[in-house]
């Protein structure tokens, strides 16, 4: 059994999976931060769920891009379980889980995040004979930048994710062929998060729990501010 533990953005998921079911799935969008509410999750989850802690073989946990708070909180508590636990940890991308949600096989699927001033997190991804193609790895980029690239696809394109919600109005102004994807597939889940986890795992993929670090793609405002006050260091 698989503990999957999603806290990239301001949603905060927790799921339980074998390889090839969906046991158990929390997932919360509220004005609490994620450290008043992940290990409650948690052990609700496994109340629910009726899996003992000892069941747990391995954790999966989102690591990005997106929220560096929500980031950090996520694995410092992924990496603490699976040390206390003594399980494996894989650190799965959080846009390759927004695309991996989506069953979509004859169209792209373009997962955005806000990365602030306009800019998003964008990766593109393909589904080929049952499985999710990176086509565009994870970068960032001015939304309207993406939304001009992908204006020009020839297949139609689903926008999932926190940014394609704050950026809706663009989306929708852009029309044929991008669509915004539906609500309940829009945000992210740790479901997804659980059975990518142990998809990774099968193909001898996994991570150390004490060098495992976030996908951050850029630098937080604060380092930004902080070099801009006393300079780059040498």
């Amino acid at each position: 059994m698989l503990l999957a533990i999603d806290t990239a953005t301001l949603a905060s998921g927790v799921a339980l999976a074998t390889a090839d079911k969906l046991v158990a799935e929390i997932i919360l969008q509220t004005k609490k931060t994620h450290s008043e509410r992940l290990m409650p999750h948690i052990e609700q989850l496994l109340e629910l769920g009726q899996v003992a802690k000892e069941d747990i073989t391995a954790i999966a946990v989102s690591i990005g891009p997106g929220s560096f708070t929500g980031l950090r909180i996520g694995l410092a508590t992924a990496k603490a379980l699976a040390y206390v636990w003594r399980v494996p940890v894989v650190g799965v991308s959080t846009l390759a889980a927004l695309a991996y949600a989506c069953p979509a096989p004859n169209s792209l699927l373009c997962p955005l995040l806000d990365a602030q001033k306009g800019n998003v997190y964008q990766a593109v991804y393909r589904w080929e004979a049952g499985n999710l193609i990176e086509i565009t790895a994870p970068r960032v980029i001015a939304h309207q930048d993406a939304i001009k690239e992908l204006k020009e696809q020839p297949l139609p394109v689903m926008m999932l994710g926190e940014g394609a919600v704050l950026f809706q109005e663009a989306i929708v102004a852009a029309g044929s062929p991008i669509e915004l994807a539906p609500p309940h597939v829009i945000l992210p889940r740790a479901g997804s998060v659980a059975l990518l986890g142990h998809q990774m795992l099968a193909q001898g993929i996994n991570d150390d729990a004490m060098t495992l670090e976030p996908l951050y793609i850029r630098r937080s405002e604060a380092e930004v501010l902080w070099e801009q006050r006393h300079g780059a260091c040498v």
